[in-house]
């Protein structure tokens, strides 16, 4: 049922992929859908960058599709995403194609979405081979941020084995030259973590951010790909809580990925609490991928409803 998110990004080409959900018609009528929401100016700057903003993740939507056998329809999707209560959605960033970045902030806008964050991986930890991947993402998060973008999200590849120090020193040093460039064209950089960081006690993931500084290389505190490999997400929040400047959520119960945000394996209430006592920014992504196991009860634009109004409810944004 499911496909990685490196699956996803290969299969994708180097563009983002959407999807309509099943039964979406339900909520969103076809003349909904389609009907011309008023386009913002482009140049009108966005609010202070830790503005509380709630989005959805592109990449479970693309699981929705291929489980359904939809085609893509990026406006009915941002659409519903604004019917919903949703400020944004985080797509992939085109590395190579700078111009198909505008092109989806210019769709989002039309539907009176932000352009806010983008989702990127990429080899950090081979000499040479680093510094070219940091040099093609400052070049097109640069792009990116003349049409409105701000955060670029990153997961580092991962290599089918834990990285040694040498590559985990490069791969940091890489990192920090990334961060710094952002900073100076008025962006940040989270850092993104999957199951692998999280091999021998999370050595990558500490290590990464050991070997960085706060004000460079800052955090996307991803809830339960931290659970999954073993550390909590409090702790997390409590370690680097400094460096947050983005959120995946998403849920689960006895560790299976739950269709929508609602009560489960994960204490979102004592995040919050703790999130608000350290003052750490709410951009808050929305993410409800699929797994095997996973219960769909509900298509993706109604899970997505439900869990706007949870988010509300237990972030109070």
């Amino acid at each position: 049922m499911s496909i990685s998110r490196r699956c996803f990004l290969t299969a994708a080409g180097s563009a983002a992929v959407l999807a309509t959900a099943p039964g979406q018609a339900a909520l969103l009528s076809k003349r909904e859908a389609k009907k011309p929401v008023a386009k913002p100016a482009p140049n009108v700057p966005l609010q202070p960058w830790d503005r509380p903003l709630v989005g959805s993740q592109l990449y479970g939507w693309g699981q929705y599709c291929q489980r359904a056998g939809k085609p893509v329809d990026h406006d009915e999707i941002f659409a519903a995403l604004k019917i919903a209560g949703y400020d944004y959605a985080e797509g992939t960033l085109d590395l190579v194609d700078h111009a198909a970045n505008a092109k989806f902030s210019e769709r989002l806008r039309y539907h009176g979405l932000m352009p806010v964050s983008l989702y990127t991986g990429g080899e950090f930890h081979i000499v040479g081979r680093a510094s070219r991947t940091a040099h093609w993402i400052i070049e097109a998060a640069k792009a990116a941020k003349k049409v409105g973008f701000e955060t670029i999200v990153c997961n580092p590849d991962a290599v089918g084995r834990d990285k040694t120090d040498l590559e985990l020193a490069i791969q940091a040093s890489a990192l920090a030259e990334l961060g710094q460039e952002l900073n100076r064209a008025g962006m940040k950089l989270g850092l993104h973590q999957h199951t692998p960081e999280f091999r021998n006690h999370a050595h990558e993931f500490h290590e990464t951010f050991r070997q960085t500084r706060s004000k460079e290389v800052g955090f996307c505190i991803d809830t339960h790909w931290l659970y999954r490999g073993g550390v909590m997400p409090l702790d997390a929040l409590k370690q680097y809580g400094d460096r947050v400047c983005a959120w995946h959520l998403r849920q689960s119960r006895g560790g299976i990925w739950w269709e929508d945000l609602d009560d489960g394996d994960i204490d979102y209430p004592a995040l919050v609490t703790m999130a608000h006592e350290q003052k750490v920014p709410l951009r808050l992504t929305v993410e409800l991928a699929l797994e095997e196991g996973t219960l769909i009860s509900r298509d993706a634009a109604t899970n997505h409803v439900r869990s706007r109004l949870w988010v509300k409810r237990i972030f109070g944004v």
